[in-house]
């Protein structure tokens, strides 16, 4: 197996992800297709040669155990979030490509309101939606924009760590998971000891973690997350379900009280090749406190409609403006639609 040269391919086609797996050539994801290379197909001794390679001896054990493990891997030119698992018996590997440069905010196509999550000084923003819809990009951005401009303290708390920074105006710590910690809770803990002013969690995958990460948030640390929710009023009842029947009244309301904006994303085709955002913007203002004390969440699309002007965005606005600004088809658009009838109206206008 040239690894080398699958890599290459990957690079010139702009491929997101490349798959290696046994019998199989490589395959590559190029927008959201897929694309077998004319490559010998791949036995299992290629796969574990490389492995042997790729992993640490900690990672080997945890893929002992475990039948799965992440990881992050560099080449001298790019980087990459792996996952080596198993299929029909035999190791495969999922690779992700994460550009080694981390990209300015405002060439990813954010709406402005994006950029002023930077200035906040505490509480808790989201960034949501489904694996690979360019979530820890955004996080990225919007690290390296408080890095270039402010003088804070950062910690980030990842699995794995993905975009690697140099600190510039900002004290940056970067701790990977498996390797710096045991868990993001664990490295939660250990993180509020350490005087940081914003803490990055990869994402709130459990009860313990987000409990510390909205008491971070409630002390006075900015707090950046993810979850894989496809909207804010689904983020909001994802969280609370997390926690048991008797306890779900105090955490709404410290989650009013922390909250400060839940950012869901997906990725759709841009016209000419690639791929391009389309976001919903919640921005807790005290009517959204409101909402969300008293578990009437259902109401947050309407309030987010109806207050553009502050700079929430609905996701259908925002598929909209990718249209008017000519950065997607009209048909794609309609079919991405959460109300298709409505958003053709809006786009006939």
């Amino acid at each position: 197996m040239d690894i080398e040269l699958i890599l290459a391919t990957a690079s010139e086609r702009g491929a997101s992800d490349i798959h290696l797996v046994s019998g199989e050539p490589p395959v590559l994801r190029v927008d959201t297709g897929l694309a077998r290379l004319e490559h010998p197909v791949l036995e299992p001794a290629d796969l574990m040669k490389h492995i042997a390679v790729m992993l640490s001896d900690t990672q080997q054990e945890a893929f002992q155990k475990n039948q799965d493990v992440d990881l992050s891997w560099a080449t001298p030119t790019c980087r990459y979030r792996v996952n080596v698992h198993l299929q029909r018996g035999v190791p495969a590997i999922a690779m992700r490509t994460v550009k080694t440069k981390i990209p300015q905010l405002d060439t990813l196509n954010l709406p402005p309101a994006i950029a002023k999550l930077a200035d906040l000084p505490r509480g808790l923003v989201l960034v949501t939606g489904d694996t690979g819809s360019g979530k820890s990009t955004t996080l990225a951005s919007l690290l390296q924009k408080i890095n270039e401009t402010q003088d804070r303290h950062i910690i980030t708390l990842e699995d794995p760590v993905e975009y690697t920074f140099e600190s510039n105006h900002c004290l940056i710590e970067q701790r990977e998971l498996g390797r710096d910690m045991p868990s993001f809770a664990s490295g939660l803990k250990h993180a509020l000891r350490q005087d940081p002013v914003i803490i990055l969690v990869g994402e709130m995958r459990d009860l313990e973690t987000t409990s510390l990460a909205i008491s971070a948030a409630e002390t006075g640390h900015l707090v950046l997350s993810t979850l894989h929710t496809v909207n804010a009023s689904q983020t909001v009842e994802r969280i609370v379900d997390m926690y048991p029947a008797n306890q779900q009244a105090q955490v709404r309301s410290m989650l009013a009280n922390t909250l400060k904006s839940v950012v869901s994303q997906t990725l759709l085709p841009k016209i000419g090749g690639g791929m391009v955002p389309a976001v919903e913007i919640l921005l807790c203002d005290p009517a959204v406190r409101n909402i969300i004390r008293e578990a009437r969440t259902f109401e947050i699309p309407n309030v987010i409609e109806t207050n553009s002007r502050k700079g929430m965005v609905a996701r259908d606005a925002s598929i909209a403006t990718l249209v008017f600004n000519g950065l997607v088809e009209k048909d794609l658009a309609i079919a991405n639609s959460s109300d298709p009838q409505r958003l053709q109206m809006t786009l006939a206008a």
